[in-house]
C-alpha cells in the first residue's frame, strides 16, 4: 500500500499496464519477460541478476524487526530439539532462506523441513516450528508476540538477521530487465521515479494510508501505522552491504550468484 498509493494520487497508474499478483507469480513472470519492470524476491533477483537491472527505488526491507516475516516455534527457541519439524508456512524464497540461514548456522539445528500452507494452526501440526511471512506473520505476532497462553514464541527474523549480521535485511527489490532497459530507456526513467515519488507521497500522506488500508485489511490503524513505519523502502550503502552480505551466505544454500564487490548493478535513472 505505501509504494502503491502515490501513483492514482500522481495520476502515473494511467500510463501502467499494472499487474497484481502472488510475490512468486511476479517473480516469475519478470523473469520469463512477461512483466518489464517490477518487484521480484531477492532470491529470485540473485538467480536471474545476469538478465536484470536493479532501480534505486522502491524496495521491501528491513533495518531491525520487520513484523512480518517469523519464526513460530512451540516454547523458548533454546528448547528447540538438535532435528527439530520446521514447517515452511511461506511462498516467499527470500523468507523462507533466513529462516533456514539462521535455524541452521545462527542456532545449531539441522531441521526437517516440509512445506506447508501459509496458516499457522496448519503449520504447527506435527512440528516444532514454523516459518511464517506476511499477513500470518503479523497476526502471529500481535496474537503471540507478547506472550502465549498457548505458549507460542514469535521471533523477528529481520531483527535476528541484523544482531547476526548488524545490517539491514532487503527482502525484495524491483528490477527491470536488460533488453527492455537498454531499448527504453526513457520510459524506465520514468516508472522509477513515479514509484519514487509515489512513495514519497505516502510517506507524506501515512495517516491517510493506514486509515485506507485499514478498511480492507483486518488489522486495526494503530498496528498497520508500526508496521508500515518499520518497513524501509529504498536501498542506501547500508542496504546494500546487506544485500551482499544475504548474497554471499546464501550461495552456501541455493543456485544464487555471489555479487562483486561493487554490485549489484543499477539502471542508471540520471542518463
Amino acid at each position: 500500500m505505501p509504494i502503491y498509493w502515490g501513483l492514482a494520487r500522481t495520476g502515473a497508474l494511467l500510463e501502467f499496464d499494472l499487474r497484481r499478483d502472488a510475490p512468486d507469480e511476479l517473480s516469475r513472470q519478470l523473469v520469463e519477460g512477461d512483466l518489464d519492470i517490477g518487484p521480484i524476491t531477492l532470491v529470485e533477483y540473485l538467480r536471474h541478476s545476469d538478465e536484470l537491472l536493479l532501480i534505486p527505488d522502491p524496495a521491501v526491507a528491513a533495518d531491525g524487526p520487520v513484523l512480518s516475516v517469523n519464526l513460530v516455534t512451540r516454547g523458548p527457541l533454546a528448547d528447540l530439539p538438535a532435528e527439530p519439524r520446521v514447517s515452511l508456512a511461506s511462498f516467499s524464497r527470500t523468507g523462507v532462506l533466513l529462516g533456514r540461514m539462521l535455524l541452521e548456522e545462527r542456532y545449531g539445528r539441522r531441521p526437517e523441513y516440509r512445506v506447508t500452507a501459509p496458516d499457522l494452526d496448519t503449520a504447527l501440526v506435527d512440528a516444532d516450528a514454523a516459518v511464517l511471512i506476511g499477513d500470518e506473520a503479523l497476526h502471529a505476532f500481535h496474537e503471540h508476540g507478547h506472550g502465549s497462553p498457548r505458549g507460542l514464541h514469535v521471533l523477528d527474523l529481520a531483527a535476528e538477521w541484523k544482531d547476526w549480521t548488524g545490517l539491514p535485511m532487503v527482502f525484495a527489490v524491483w528490477a527491470v530487465r536488460r533488453d527492455y532497459a537498454q531499448a527504453h530507456p526513457g520510459l524506465v526513467k520514468d516508472v522509477h521515479l513515479a514509484f519514487r515519488d509515489s512513495v514519497r507521497l505516502s510517506r507524506e500522506e501515512i495517516d491517510a494510508v493506514v486509515a485506507s488500508a485499514a478498511r480492507w485489511e483486518p488489522f486495526a490503524p494503530a498496528a498497520l501505522a508500526e508496521y508500515f513505519d518499520r518497513l524501509q523502502f529504498g536501498l542506501s550503502e547500508r542496504h546494500l552491504a546487506g544485500l551482499r552480505e544475504f548474497a554471499s551466505r546464501a550461495a552456501r544454500y541455493t543456485e544464487v550468484k555471489d555479487l562483486s564487490p561493487e554490485g549489484p548493478e543499477f539502471f542508471d535513472s540520471d542518463r
